[in-house]
């Protein structure tokens, strides 16, 4: 109470000098609130523990994400964090709960990972899914993809998955880490086919060699 006193003394005898202070508080705060931001928003910061380093980093080390024929990499904030300031600040408050089971030690064995693997992996999943793929979308934009230039069958996927509505992470699993045990990845081939046989798609035109081919010219002229 004593030091809110001061400060309406201050205001009421020095208003100038106590809004320049007040302002270099801010300043300050400010700075530093988005310093600290930026400090745990680096891969260094993500491997710091025990955990990510000796599990899903060293996963991580062996995907086209990490190293690749030209140099560009997505490190974990670049698939983990969101870049909007917002989403990001978000994101930040929600990790101190990882904080807790950090100190808690609830994944730090190899077998306690193994164990919660799939619900982990099913909880980002289902965030990416919701951001509509938010931060894959950062550095692959589908609508400048050049299909002609990818191998045929991921050309088709592509324009289908954007026709569809289909979002990248609803096919791209496993992309920077290992698969857990116990996911079914006939869940979205499932919903593929589906897909496909409703709207009378060969199966050729995927599957090559089987029988079937131009049955549909119409749907498969579409996926060319």
């Amino acid at each position: 109470m004593k030091f809110f006193g001061t400060w309406r003394k201050l205001l009421r005898r020095r208003p100038f000098g106590a809004t320049v202070i007040l302002f270099l508080a801010g300043v300050i705060f400010w700075g530093g609130f988005n310093w600290s931001l930026e400090l745990t928003n680096q891969e260094s910061f993500c491997i710091s523990c025990h955990e990510m380093q000796k599990f899903v980093y060293q996963e991580y080390k062996t995907t086209i994400h990490y190293r690749n024929r030209t140099g560009v990499r997505a490190s974990c904030p670049d698939c983990h964090v969101p870049q909007e300031w917002v989403h990001k600040v978000v994101r930040k408050i929600r990790a101190s709960q990882e904080l807790f089971h950090w100190l808690k030690g609830s994944i730090n064995t190899a077998e306690k990972f193994e164990a919660k693997r799939l619900a982990l992996a099913q909880n980002v999943w289902a965030s990416m899914s919701a951001t509509d793929s938010r931060e894959c979308r950062n550095c692959h934009d589908i609508g400048f993809m050049a299909a002609g230039a990818q191998e045929k069958l991921a050309g088709k996927m592509h324009q289908l998955a954007s026709a569809w509505q289909f979002t990248c992470i609803d096919c791209h699993k496993g992309i920077a880490h290992e698969l857990p045990n116990g996911f079914d990845a006939n869940v979205t081939l499932d919903l593929i086919h589906d897909r496909m046989e409703v709207e009378r798609y060969d199966c050729s035109q995927c599957h090559k060699g089987m029988a079937g081919a131009g049955n549909n010219d119409k749907n498969n002229d579409k996926a060319e």
